[in-house]
């Protein structure tokens, strides 16, 4: 709606007004808006223009409000305060925001109490600041950081776009083989990896992260032999039910074995294969004291675990 102008009047228009209306004197105003007074006169002026009467009666005995004026002090009073309470608004989600870390995984951090040891820290040293956790599906190798949606966040190595990242390994496991227990090897209490070299394996889907794919099935440890490729996997369930159903055998971090041991399904060590490296990541770009005080109260609660 539109009335000679008055939806082009400005917050500062207002409280211009408003403090020559409180104070009823031109200069006393321009001092407590520490603005000249021809300056504030000039503002007030245009303001009438814009809404096209006067507010204001001046005269050599003072300033008086107009039947206008009068009738405007109480919602420019209104329309300030409300403007101020959205400013606080908008500064305190601004604040919240900032104070909150988000922290992505794909894989749960748990491994002997690591993510409270480094939340007591971090909390000990930022108790203003907020931790949340987001759970991200496989296809997002980065757990989040790629698209910003996650401050830091747990993921297994090699990392795809590492140059853009920075991270600390939090722990470093063997990786042992899944198989379902009908498997002829299952019986086995340790299985050499050139023994797997000709079963089907289950894969990461080749599209999200080759490096993560190759290290899972040990492509170092193959001598150029490629691998036979059972399924592709994007989740733990996937992976447990196509192992159950004897689709193909994977590569598992011991600190992961717990998830697919649910029956049917044994781990075995394996040997001829190098540990993973699970990793607490950040983008290197990111520079807030927050984000590097979480990397440091990870790098804090793995030390004492050790």
């Amino acid at each position: 709606m539109s009335v000679n102008g008055v939806e082009d009047v400005h917050g500062r228009d207002l409280r211009y007004f408003l403090a020559v209306a409180e104070e009823l004197h031109f200069t006393r105003a321009a001092e407590r808006l520490y603005v000249s007074q021809p300056a504030l006169s000039k503002q007030i002026r245009a303001l009438e223009r814009q809404l096209g009467t006067p507010l204001f009666d001046r005269d050599r005995h003072g300033v008086r409000l107009t039947e206008v004026g009068t009738a405007l002090l109480p919602h420019a009073r209104a329309v300030l305060a409300a403007w101020a309470e959205a400013a606080d608004a908008v500064r305190a989600a601004r604040a919240a925001r900032e104070a909150t870390l988000v922290i992505g995984m794909s894989t749960s951090p748990g491994r002997g109490g690591l993510l409270p040891a480094i939340r007591s820290r971090f909390t000990e040293a930022h108790p203003g600041a907020r931790l949340r956790l987001r759970q991200i599906g496989w296809d997002d190798p980065t757990a989040g950081l790629a698209d910003r949606t996650s401050d830091l966040a747990f993921v297994w190595l090699p990392l795809v776009g590492a140059e853009r990242y920075r991270w600390v390994v939090v722990a470093t496991e063997p990786r042992l083989i899944a198989l379902s227990e009908h498997h002829p090897l299952a019986a086995r209490e340790r299985i050499a990896f050139a023994e797997l070299l000709d079963e089907p394996f289950l894969a990461l889907p080749g599209a999200v992260a080759p490096e993560l794919r190759d290290h899972w099935l040990a492509l170092d440890a193959r001598d150029g032999r490629p691998p036979r490729i059972g399924a592709e996997i994007g989740s733990t369930d996937e992976t447990y039910e196509a192992l159950v159903d004897g689709i193909g055998i994977c590569l598992v971090a011991e600190g992961n074995a717990p998830l697919l041991t649910r029956g049917g399904v044994v781990v075995r060590p394996v040997d001829g294969i190098s540990p993973t490296r699970f990793a607490l990541a950040w983008r290197a770009d990111d520079t807030r004291p927050e984000v590097r005080a979480y990397a440091r109260a990870a790098v804090g609660a793995v030390g004492a675990q050790s």
